[in-house]
């Protein structure tokens, strides 16, 4: 394959959007590398991927140390995509990445201690073939661990140079509260909040998170946007019988394999919510997927939404709303 060359296009149709208070300018669709990056994905498309993200202005890439699978082998492809290709391009890019969650054996390899939290981002920045992250994340809330224990690590993390920025990903609401007030004290203001926000799922609004984020300069960025599909036309086919059998699902889907979506989720209420927002869609112009993301976009002190992507023409779609 021919030396890559970034498009010289590539910030001509993206718009970017402040993060918070801070200098920090994010790409209002930001790529997440939970899914089809890792070692049972192919190379080449995991690759090409990541190239078309760059060519289109989406700058920010997403990851946490265990998303694969293999644990930590998105991680890898990333670090291997960085030398075959972005590596001219590394200031360009804002590169986040997480730890909280399971990742190795034992004691010291699952959620918010100092000693876990700064063993994994070493070995994070191992497989990425980086010097450094642009954000940090605590991948979420520890009940069990002093909250000062984890949020000086990640101070800590940032004075040592490791990342430039941290976040907190799943945090309750109290928790974030007592986070952005340590971090702000000790010169680490807090960055972003990730939480899953979609049309199905409005936790994040009703428990006062993204008016919490937006009153005090936090950024916001929202995974899952399209409900692991459920916010696409994927389902749309679907119905469900007088037996509470459910027919037409596709059989490549996640609920075809009940990964993370199982077919008793699709009751008769679901449908008739799903088909109602995407006639609305429709006679706005734009699919029912465009509609999710825009709809995400527009709640007040929204930074950007994550998205996966299966192949460059998923990006690309996700891309138009």
């Amino acid at each position: 394959m021919e030396k890559y060359t970034a498009a010289e296009s590539r910030y001509d149709g993206m718009e970017f959007r402040r993060c918070g208070q801070s200098g920090v300018l994010l790409p209002k669709v930001s790529l997440g590398m939970w899914h089809n990056f890792g070692s049972v994905d192919a190379y080449e498309r995991s690759r090409q991927i990541l190239r078309y993200a760059l060519d289109h202005g989406v700058t920010h890439l997403d990851l946490a140390n265990n998303y694969g699978p293999a644990y930590g082998s998105a991680e890898e492809t990333l670090g291997r995509v960085m030398d075959d290709d972005l590596r001219p391009y590394r200031d360009e890019l804002f590169i986040s990445t997480k730890a909280g969650y399971d990742m190795w054996p034992g004691p010291y390899g699952n959620w918010g201690s100092r000693k876990y939290l700064m063993a994994s981002l070493d070995q994070s920045l191992k497989r990425m073939h980086l010097d450094y992250v642009d954000l940090f994340y605590s991948h979420r809330f520890d009940p069990e661990t002093p909250v000062t224990e984890t949020l000086q690590a990640l101070v800590d993390i940032v004075r040592q140079g490791k990342a430039l920025y941290v976040g907190i990903s799943n945090w309750p609401l109290e928790p974030l509260r007592q986070a952005a007030d340590y971090l702000k004290a000790h010169d680490t203001p807090l960055l972003i909040y990730q939480g899953r926000l979609n049309m199905l799922n409005r936790a994040p609004i009703e428990q006062g998170i993204l008016d919490f984020c937006h009153q005090n300069g936090i950024g916001f960025i929202a995974f899952s946007p399209l409900a692991q599909g459920l916010l696409t036309n994927r389902y749309l086919q679907c119905q469900t019988g007088a037996d509470g059998s459910i027919s037409g699902i596709p059989g490549d889907s996640r609920m075809a394999r009940a990964k993370f979506l199982r077919p008793e989720m699709l009751t008769d209420d679901l449908l008739r919510q799903l088909h109602q927002w995407n006639d609305e869609a429709q006679a706005e112009g734009r699919t029912l997927s465009e509609k999710a993301l825009r709809w995400i976009l527009e709640q007040q002190g929204v930074t950007s939404v994550l998205v996966g992507a299966s192949s460059t023409e998923q990006l690309q779609a996700n891309l138009r709303c």
